[in-house]
C-alpha cells in the first residue's frame, strides 16, 4: 500500500499542478515530507487524509489505491448494464496478429488493458493464453466474467483505473484496444514505460490508440475524459524496441447509431534483449 500511496499522491499533486513545496505549504508541513511520501520513505499520518484529500481533489479511496465509485470514468458503464454485448462479442482483428506473431505454443501470460465486456480477453483465454484483464466498468468486468464462464474459459479479470493502476508483475503480452486515450498526455511517458519495465525479454505490446485528423469530425460520444493522441506519438514511446507493426487507419464506425470516422494508429512491438 505505501508504493500505491506514494504514486498517487504524486499522480494527483502533478495534476493539480502543484509543486511539492506548494503541497507541503497548503498541508503546513515541510517538502522533504512530501518527498518521503512520494519516495515511499514514509507514509502521511492518518490525521493528514482528509486535508489531503481535499487539497488533491480526489476520494481518500482513490488516493489509498481503490477505484472511485463517486462518478463514471466512462460513457460506456450505462451501455454495458444491457443484457446485449455493446461490441459484440467477435474478437478486434488485430487478436488474430496476436497469436501469429506470439502463438501460446508455450505458457504466457497476456494482459488485456480496458477489457470492456471482455470479448477479446475471453478471445485469448479461449485460445490456450494466461490471461489477466481490468476494465474501469464494473459493469464491463460482470460481463467479462459472464461470457468467460459461457465459453468455459477462465479470465483474472479486476476492475482498474488505467491512470491509477500500474503493474508489478511481468507478462509475455500486453494487449489494449481503443482504451489509451483515457490516458492524460502528461502520464503516458510512465504508464507506458512501466508497461515496458513489467514485460518479459521477448515479449510483445500490441496496442492501438484514437488519434486526431483535422480533416475527420469529433466522434458523436461526447467523451469527457478523452485525450487526443497524434500520428506518430505512441510509436515515439517504443524507440528501443523492435517494431513488428506501426500503422494508420481511417474506418467507419455506428457505435453511438451515428454513423461517423475514427482515426487510429496501431503498433506491434517486441522487447529484445541483447
Amino acid at each position: 500500500m505505501r508504493e500505491k500511496l506514494a504514486r498517487n499522491i504524486s499522480i494527483y499533486r502533478k495534476e493539480r499542478g502543484l509543486t511539492q513545496e506548494e503541497l507541503a505549504q497548503i498541508l503546513g508541513l515541510s517538502f522533504q515530507a512530501v518527498s518521503k511520501w512520494e519516495n515511499a520513505q514514509t507514509m502521511p499520518d492518518i490525521s493528514l487524509l482528509p486535508q489531503l484529500s481535499r487539497t488533491l481533489e480526489v476520494s481518500i479511496d482513490k488516493l489509498l489505491g481503490y477505484v472511485s465509485q463517486d462518478k463514471p470514468i466512462t460513457i460506456y458503464e450505462e451501455e454495458y448494464k444491457t443484457p446485449e454485448y455493446y461490441w459484440g462479442t467477435e474478437p478486434n482483428k488485430v487478436c488474430y496478429q496476436v497469436l501469429q506473431w506470439m502463438p501460446p505454443n508455450t505458457h504466457l501470460k497476456l494482459l488485456d488493458i480496458g477489457c470492456g465486456e471482455g470479448k477479446d480477453a475471453v478471445f485469448f483465454a479461449r485460445n490456450g493464453y494466461d490471461v489477466t484483464a481490468f476494465d474501469v466498468s464494473d459493469a464491463g468486468v460482470e460481463k467479462t466474467n459472464r461470457l468467460a464462464e459461457k465459453i468455459g474459459v477462465h479470465v483474472d479479470v479486476f476492475k482498474a483505473d488505467i491512470l491509477d493502476y500500474r503493474l508489478d508483475t511481468h507478462f509475455d503480452i500486453i494487449f489494449s484496444s481503443g482504451v489509451l486515450h483515457y490516458i492524460k498526455p502528461d502520464f503516458r511517458k510512465e504508464i507506458l514505460d512501466n508497461y515496458k519495465q513489467y514485460t518479459n525479454p521477448s515479449g510483445l505490446h500490441v496496442l492501438n490508440a484514437f488519434v486526431h485528423k483535422p480533416f475527420i469530425a469529433p466522434p458523436p460520444e461526447k467523451e469527457p475524459n478523452a485525450h487526443n493522441w497524434y500520428s506518430g506519438e505512441l510509436l515515439t514511446h517504443y524507440h528501443d524496441w523492435f517494431i513488428q507493426d506501426s500503422s494508420e487507419v481511417i474506418f467507419d464506425c455506428n457505435s453511438s447509431g451515428i454513423a461517423h470516422k475514427h482515426a487510429m494508429t496501431k503498433i506491434i512491438a517486441q522487447k529484445i534483449i541483447l
